[in-house]
């Protein structure tokens, strides 16, 4: 595919900041949002609070990739936590949608994630499957709701289903191997909840792909074509660590700690690639066991 200019919001954290090399590598050129003063040649400054943006930041833009947002199992749910989450990911994307809108960008690429769908127990979900009724899923619906303006001005709108990033530092990884590292390691509740994982490479070429393709729009699942239960991944990342994972955190303890924030943890979703590979897409890390030895290197 010819280069394309594309604008990336939310460049900086552990997706937004491979996907950016990735677009370069391919011959993209990128244009990256900031919410300081821009300090390169290719950023340009924006506000979501205000609703501020570089008058010349969308300008020649071929797609625009919204990845903005704070991290949604970053801090304990609390009431004002939940506002927050709420109004930051929400209000980015009305302004990025509405920006698409009016500049008449053909593409937006917006994230999201499988949360969308509740606690699904064993069952496989598609694109198609209906929303769940939690928190996560009311954040989800109201965070893809908020494209309208995108959708209404005719743009090819696609929206991002993000499971578990497998990355060699941060992401799920971060929060899991040192635990592990220290025995520390073990299911969580049950473990029967599945875990929608996807690696760091695979989230990235994804992404590239559902932009790339011009026949791929609404909601995409960029997760793993295999997903597995918490206890198969609990059993798989100690074997590649090399560290026993014998213990088992109770349901009830894991909701002391985090607070209703456990339930992400103690549900799941069996969530199925169904778009991308409909439309050929190939992971280069198919297996839970390609994806933890490509991120530690075991």
């Amino acid at each position: 595919m010819p280069g394309m200019r594309v604008v990336v919001a939310g460049s900086s954290g552990l997706i937004g900041t491979s996907l950016v090399a990735g677009l370069r590598r391919a011959g993209h050129d990128v244009v990256r949002l900031v919410r300081r003063l821009p300090a390169a040649a290719d950023e340009r400054g924006w506000d979501p609070g205000t609703g501020e943006l570089d008058a010349d930041a969308l300008e020649g833009a071929d797609a625009v990739i919204n990845l903005s947002g704070p991290g949604i199992g970053d801090q304990r749910w609390t009431p004002e936590r939940k506002r927050h989450l709420l109004q930051a990911r929400v209000r980015a994307t009305e302004v990025i949608a509405k920006a698409v809108a009016e500049s008449g960008v053909p593409v937006l690429a917006n994230a999201s994630a499988v949360g969308y769908y509740g606690d699904t127990g064993s069952h496989p979900v598609t694109e198609t499957s209906p929303p769940g009724a939690d928190f996560l899923a009311g954040l989800c619906r109201r965070w893809e709701a908020a494209t309208a303006p995108a959708v209404a001005a005719g743009a090819r709108v696609v929206l991002l289903r993000s499971g578990l990033v497998i990355a060699p530092s941060g992401g799920l990884l971060g929060k899991l191997e040192p635990l592990f590292t220290f025995g520390l390691g073990g299911r969580l509740g049950a473990g029967k909840q599945y875990m929608p994982w996807i690696s760091l490479e695979d989230e990235v070429a994804a992404l590239r792909f559902a932009v790339e393709t011009p026949d791929i729009s609404g909601p995409v699942n960029l997760t793993g074509p295999a997903p597995v239960t918490n206890a198969e991944f609990t059993r798989a990342l100690g074997e590649a660590l090399g560290r026993p994972a014998p213990w088992i955190v109770p349901g009830f303890a894991l909701r002391l700690i985090m607070g209703e924030l456990a339930d992400t943890a103690l549900t799941g979703q069996r969530a199925m690639p169904t778009v991308l590979e409909a439309h050929g897409f190939s992971f280069q890390h198919p297996t839970l066991g390609a994806a933890l030895a490509a991120a530690t290197g075991k």
